[in-house]
């Protein structure tokens, strides 16, 4: 069945779909009923598992009460403000959007447990089994779980999610989300908008663990967090294995939860040889599968003085492009893997080796896409904080970056980040974020701040990422308002005549471009966003391949270490991709006239 042949049975919304809908080739193809249904968790792995992805019912009310009956039918992990959830309906902040679907147990076996996965849920989530509250979590971007064992029976149980979405109207985390789109800012979207699944565990199961990779001692720091430990007994004891193309190359027995792991002559990951080796771990009755990489990121000086950004020892470039990760049909949530798989491939085709993740936090697939292809990752974190003056924090440091050169990100108000609660917020989820992604191997950088939105207190954000996470690289302040921290200087440019100003860090264009290229019948919207515009292809692949040949090799040649342009795709308003935004039309040819790999 296809989602052409369906989707109106399921538009119960009044409001007329936009004239201008787009969808991606992976949409228009999409299988209602296999949906997402890759296991969603590549970094730790089970196969005792039940995808609960397609069609649930739902409803929308003013009224925090459990509705007597539901309106219709959402397809999840849909949200239902985009084309594929058959709904295409916004959700308003004094809304409650509830959820719920049958799911049969056949067998609940002894000394089992039955743990229930959300990959993200936007904003508020409350999670009921046959009408007992058994979870509330707050966040709308990161993973959570609930053991629902106890509240389940053989035969039929009921789910039931409430979910409430404030969106930009508080201080909460929410991107580039607005109630009302335009230019840089995008639709909202809310609910369920990740993979959803069941899995079966032991009594005593592996909750998560963390590969810490060192080149220089030539092995791995593993350790595994169990829901529960019950000390060094022969039932508890631990073996590793670790498989190089599926040969054994290291077995590990042993009774403890952290391990050293030598890994002899290790093959180094890297873009050009994005080698992984794959880990089996047993503890108990329960195995988990996993993989790692061997790499090191750096910033340090090369042989003339200059600070650059280094890979496995050697001075490399960052070559990358600005991911808002949006998609026409299904705005956060990609229509498939193929297409997660196909903005990553496309990325390097076109002679990138590196995607800077904007203010979002894709599916665990997504990173594991860039793992295996070879294509670096800056995370950026999820901003929020109150409603934003642009004035302040847009037009000012753009075309007057001086102004606001020495402004202290301690002064609240200024930033939106009054509340102390939200401030709160943000730096408990900015842990968990650095703890959820720590074992994807393609991630270099991480990145607190964009332009100021939400920012506060970037020196002691730093400081608490490099603590939960020695390995990696901070860009402390992206944009303006450097506080003269992180690894980077980091300037966004899209109007000045591009510059490297050499100091104590490396110098980066974590923003620049923005090239505009208007494709009639791929585009969203007839409004026109971005910063210099170009009437045909031609024109764009000529500029795109001047810059790369002549602007950014002279640039690297004083000291520029990394440049991410605006942007991989069009985003609604935004024109300035070098896809359109529905994926059918790629607007440049592959970048190769300059090498920029630093031997």
């Amino acid at each position: 069945m296809k989602i052409k042949d369906v989707i109106k049975t399921f538009m119960l919304s009044k409001k007329k779909q936009p004239d201008n809908q787009l969808y991606t080739k992976w949409g228009e193809e999409l299988d209602v009923e296999h949906v997402l249904e890759e296991y969603p968790r590549p970094q730790l792995r089970r196969d005792n598992y039940t995808i609960l992805n397609g069609y649930w019912d739902y409803c929308i009310t003013k009224n925090k009460e459990k509705p007597s009956r539901f309106e219709g039918k959402i397809l999840v992990p849909f949200s239902p403000e985009c084309a594929l959830s058959g709904v295409n309906r916004q959700v308003m902040p004094e809304d409650y959007l509830w959820y719920e679907r049958n799911i049969t147990i056949d067998e609940i076996q002894d000394g089992n447990r039955c743990i229930l996965h959300f990959g993200a849920v936007d904003q508020f989530c409350e999670v009921f089994i046959n009408n007992i509250k058994v979870k509330k979590h707050i966040g709308g971007y990161l993973p959570f779980s609930c053991d629902i064992t106890k509240y389940i029976k053989t035969g039929d149980n009921r789910l039931t999610l409430r979910v409430i979405d404030l969106t930009d109207t508080s201080y909460h985390s929410r991107g580039k989300q607005v109630m009302l789109r335009g230019g840089m800012f995008y639709t909202a979207q809310s609910g369920i908008w990740q993979t959803v699944w069941l899995e079966w565990v032991p009594e005593q199961y592996i909750k998560s663990i963390k590969i810490t990779p060192s080149l220089e001692e030539g092995c791995i720091q593993l350790d595994i967090n169990m829901n529960h430990w019950e000390g060094k007994v022969e039932e508890n004891e631990i073996t590793v294995e670790i498989f190089s193309e599926q040969q054994l190359v290291q077995r590990v027995d042993d009774y403890g939860t952290s391990f050293i792991i030598p890994v002899n002559n290790p093959r180094l990951w890297s873009p050009e040889d994005p080698f992984l080796y794959d880990m089996m771990i047993r503890v108990g009755e329960d195995v988990v599968e996993s993989y790692f990489a061997m790499r090191k990121f750096e910033v340090k000086k090369d042989e003339a003085g200059i600070p650059r950004m280094f890979l496995n020892n050697k001075a490399y470039f960052h070559n990358g492009l600005l991911d808002q990760g949006y998609w026409p049909d299904g705005l956060y949530t990609a229509p498939s893997d193929e297409a997660m798989i196909y903005d990553i491939q496309t990325t390097k085709e076109l002679g990138f080796n590196m995607l800077r993740k904007h203010i979002k936090i894709e599916p665990l697939r997504w990173y594991y896409h860039c793992d295996r292809l070879g294509v670096l990752v800056w995370q950026d974190m999820v901003n929020g904080g109150e409603k934003y003056n642009m004035l302040w924090l847009g037009y000012l440091p753009t075309f007057f970056p001086k102004l606001v050169k020495k402004v202290k990100d301690n002064c609240y108000v200024l930033f939106s980040r009054t509340n102390k609660k939200g401030r709160d917020e943000w730096t408990r989820e900015c842990k968990k974020t650095v703890e959820h992604l720590y074992n994807c191997p393609s991630i270099a950088v991480w990145v607190p701040f964009n332009e100021g939105w939400g920012q506060f207190d970037a020196a002691k954000a730093t400081e608490l990422i490099k603590g939960l996470d020695k390995t990696r690289l901070v860009d402390q302040a992206s944009g303006w308002f450097d506080q003269k921290g992180g690894d980077f200087s980091s300037i966004h440019n899209y109007f000045r005549k591009l510059d490297v100003i050499p100091e104590n860090r490396a110098a980066v264009l974590s923003e620049f471009a923005g090239y505009v290229c208007y494709i009639p019948k791929h585009s969203f919207s007839n409004n026109i966003y971005g910063y210099k515009i170009y009437v045909n292809k031609k024109d764009l692949n000529k500029a795109v391949q001047n810059l790369y040949s002549k602007e950014i090799p002279a640039l690297i040649e004083k000291g520029l270490s990394s440049a991410v342009f605006t942007q991989l795709s069009d985003v609604e308003d935004e024109v300035n991709g070098l896809l359109t935004y529905d994926r059918k039309v790629c607007k440049v040819e592959k970048i190769e006239a300059v090498q920029l790999t630093k031997d």
